[in-house]
């Protein structure tokens, strides 16, 4: 009745007639009547508002609209430093091979090349060139994200951004943690967060930034309606603190593996993850864990189920050497493990070159929605066809597409690598910190003679002395003296985990010193590791000689020289020897400490370190 009646004085204020065509309106308003003041939002409703126009604001310069010349698809990026090296997925860049051109909301386009690609976890490294200054994102502490965060997607959905203006989304973090399974043993995404802010074929490899415009993680997949391709509002993106892990192996220009345990863990019924086989060889394995004990924390994260302890071993690189605790019928045990290769190096390189897409197709008459290379759920049906390309760049077919000579005069093909060049840059920084860091031993192209005096430390020390020469290496501890003239008596005295190991991290110093890197061997920069399980990441370089492997760590601030391991058997413990400075670091060290595994073979503690040029 009363709806009734309000339509009534509706028609009554209401009088409509028609002149021909045309229709008239007037509204019966009486004089004495006032229009009904505007409404007025509640401020913090505005404020909330301005708030996320700004993030948004902030953000979107430092996305990355990245497309492959030719016309073979593209995606999504984020540019994290002012020198142009920016996030992506590696099955964007894979149809690129070494060359493509960038996009940003500034309106230009540069030109970018490929850095460095892990497969198995879906990043890729890449550098737009043209300037030092570019914008860059605010790294997020992605571990603190939370369920019901506001969050916010801004990429190049369908490749949509021809005018190099990004699209932008906006939602809540779905779910953390998230596991989805790889394709084989590449593309999988651990640990990773869901939102229901939309992802789209194009987004893959850009950013998922917090309400602040914070990068939380780097997006590539969605799940998808099965026969539409049609947006579900479920969507993952890599956690960032998984791109922190990788970003300095990605800097090397390698290809990356992710690590493995050695060991399979199941969920106990009655809870916790319970190791169900383990490998003999493995190092976990010689730091004690065994079938069926519990395993607690992974890299200090707490692991409850399988799910959560694969969740953490996916997230991290091979090699690294983190913290392990662990429970078995007696005890709880705290131990550091040095995490294995998930591959073999020829399986890796097979799996990924299996996985590549074909070359771009030459265009076709008609656009339609790019191939993105997309991970969603819905590999039956892939859309084939041309991407837009920015305004102002030339239409051509994929073999006629020229890479410019900025782009090439920084690309070096070699097997195992995405691009060399970046690993020889870091090669050669290397080299010149150790140098600048220790000029006494600055003899490169020289031979030099080290000898070095002081006491172990402990209760009862003792005198030593260290002699480092060409094929004449010597240790003397009280009255005992330990020889090594050939490198397979250095293998020997690491391979039985004597004090004579030091002989070796010694003489790998004083050969890169003498002689550099090119000279030692089969050198690379590998990337960032943690030291004994703890950040700061240190930088590491690698040297193989004969049958030794040689790691050096280098803080990465001061850049001083902390660890020299050399490993003669993978199955056994590396001899590592952990060098400390003093207050000047332009002096010699001040202490050497020797160890095997866990175990502390000795320190010395220096009182005189003499290099002299050998004689002729």
């Amino acid at each position: 009745m009363q709806v009734g009646l309000a339509l009534l004085w509706l028609v009554a204020q209401v009088t409509i007639f028609t002149f021909g065509d045309a229709v008239f309106t007037f509204t019966n308003v009486r004089a004495d009547e006032q229009p009904a003041p505007p409404i007025e939002l509640d401020p913090r409703i505005e404020a909330a508002e301005q708030a996320r126009i700004a993030a948004v604001r902030r953000a979107m310069p430092s996305t990355v609209s990245v497309f492959v010349p030719g016309g073979g698809g593209g995606g999504s990026g984020v540019l994290i430093s002012a020198d142009g090296f920016a996030l992506t997925n590696f099955h964007v860049t894979s149809p690129a091979g070494s060359y493509m051109r960038c996009g940003l909301s500034d309106g230009r386009i540069y030109d970018a090349v490929i850095v460095g690609v892990d497969p198995v976890g879906d990043l890729a490294l890449i550098q737009l060139l043209g300037r030092d200054d570019f914008p860059f994102a605010e790294l997020a502490n992605s571990r603190r994200a939370r369920v019901g965060q506001w969050c916010m997607v801004i990429g190049n959905p369908f490749l949509l951004n021809t005018n190099l203006q990004p699209s932008v989304s906006w939602g809540i973090l779905s779910g953390v943690g998230r596991y989805q399974y790889p394709s084989g043993t590449l593309l999988e995404y651990a640990d990773c967060f869901q939102t229901d802010a939309s992802i789209n074929p194009g987004n893959s490899g850009g950013p998922l930034y917090d309400a602040d415009g914070r990068l939380l993680g780097i997006v590539g997949r969605a799940s998808f309606e099965k026969r539409g391709r049609v947006n579900v509002g479920v969507g993952y993106a890599i956690s960032i603190n998984q791109g922190k892990n990788f970003l300095g192996d990605l800097h090397s220009g390698r290809i990356l593996d992710h690590a493995t345990l050695g060991a399979t863990v199941a969920t106990d019924p009655d809870g916790g993850a319970r190791v169900s086989n383990i490998l003999e060889s493995s190092d976990a394995y010689r730091r004690g864990l065994r079938y069926g004990d519990t395993i607690l924390e992974i890299d200090g994260r707490i692991v409850q189920t399988a799910n959560q302890a694969q969740n953490v071993l996916a997230t991290l690189p091979a090699g690294w050497r983190v913290k392990l605790v662990y429970r078995n019928e007696d005890e709880q045990r705290s131990t550091l493990v040095r995490l294995a290769n998930l591959h073999g190096e020829d399986e890796l390189l097979e799996k990924m070159a299996a996985a590549l897409p074909p070359p771009p197709p030459a265009p076709g008459p008609k656009e339609s929605a790019p191939k993105d290379g997309e991970d969603c759920d819905d590999r039956d049906k892939k859309e084939e066809g041309k991407a837009p390309m920015p305004h102002g760049e030339p239409e051509a077919s994929s073999d006629a597409v020229q890479i410019p000579e900025a782009v090439s005069s920084l690309y070096v093909a070699r097997r195992g690598y995405a691009n060399y060049y970046f690993n020889q840059q870091l090669q050669n920084q290397f080299t010149e910190s150790l140098l600048d860091q220790f000029p006494a031993a600055n003899h490169l192209g020289k031979q030099s003679v080290w000898t070095i005096e002081g006491t172990t430390t402990g209760d009862v020390p003792k005198p030593v002395t260290i002699r480092i020469a060409k094929n004449d290496l010597k240790l003397t501890v009280g009255q005992k003296t330990l020889e090594a003239q050939t490198r397979g008596e250095l293998f020997a005295a690491i391979e039985s985990g004597s004090g004579a190991g030091i002989l070796a991290c010694l003489d790998s110093w004083r050969r890169v010193l003498d002689d550099g890197l090119d000279k030692f061997g089969e050198c690379h920069y590998r990337g960032t590791v943690p030291l004994l399980g703890e950040r700061p990441l240190r930088d590491c370089v690698v040297g193989v000689s004969g049958e030794l492997e040689t790691s050096w760590l280098s803080h990465p601030d001061s850049h001083n020289l902390e660890v020299i391991e050399v490993v003669a058997d993978r199955d056994q413990d590396a001899a590592e020897m952990f060098v400390r400075w003093g207050d000047d670091v332009k002096a010699a060290p001040q202490q050497l400490e020797l160890r095997y595994g866990t175990e502390t073979v000795f320190q010395i503690q220096v009182t005189k370190w003499a290099i002299t040029k050998a004689s002729e």
